[in-house]
């Protein structure tokens, strides 16, 4: 693990600083100011581009992706997207029902704001808005590619990719920054866990296996 963190330590950092500075606005700003913030510029161009863009966090993509793994015989790598799409969306939909808490339209209501740029024609939902699925996803998605790639221009895309997605879900008025910033959370470490079992225990595994019957043929006895 810490091989590959050593080979794309840019994605990690970036990622990591974006994680912790999103954390602490979240907790010094109310989440309704850097909603409204954030979402300052919207135009036509922009609605129908993030309109189409966010769907690049539904687990859909996520599903076909890994079928076309499993058709390229990239079977190891399959399983990796599969376990840390499953993972992070099943912990997603366990927070998003424990926490049960609303998303902005109805966040609005209830305070009597008056916020005027959600986009005619999105069907905004209102409850389960802690954690974002679909930024989970995304970043899912996005560290299996840094991980398993050897091409440095693949970490940049991923990783700007799966920011694009989590500005996405707050453009479209799903989501609050906590929303995305735990969501990012969720898919990275979901991943590097799922990576970790797939990919470094077996490893780990059989060198100790190998160490352990290389001592035991150094201290056997001789019998001449």
């Amino acid at each position: 693990m810490l091989t590959q963190l050593k080979r794309r330590p840019f994605y990690f950092i970036v990622i990591f600083a974006f994680i912790c500075c999103s954390a602490v606005i979240s907790l010094l700003v109310p989440k309704q100011l850097s909603f409204e913030y954030l979402n300052q510029y919207h135009n036509n161009w922009m609605d129908s581009f993030f309109i189409r863009y966010t769907c690049l966090g539904d687990g859909l993509v996520s599903v076909l992706a890994v079928l076309v793994l499993l058709f390229t015989r990239k079977y190891k790598a399959a399983v990796l997207l599969l376990a840390a799409f499953s993972s992070s969306g099943l912990l997603a939909c366990l927070f998003k029902n424990f926490f049960s808490l609303p998303r902005p339209r109805l966040y609005f209501e209830q305070l009597h704001i008056v916020y005027s740029n959600f986009i005619d024609g999105i069907t905004l939902s209102n409850n389960s808005s802690f954690p974002s699925g679909h930024t989970a996803s995304a970043f899912a998605m996005a560290t299996v590619i840094v991980l398993l790639s050897h091409k440095k221009a693949a970490t940049s895309i991923a990783m700007i990719a799966a920011l694009l997605v989590a500005y996405s879900r707050m453009y479209l008025g799903q989501h609050f920054l906590p929303d995305i910033t735990a969501g990012a959370f969720l898919g990275i470490v979901c991943t590097m866990v799922s990576y970790y079992i797939i990919y470094q225990k077996q490893v780990t595994i059989k060198a100790f296996r190998k160490n352990k019957y290389s001592m035991n043929q150094e201290i056997s006895p001789q019998w001449n």
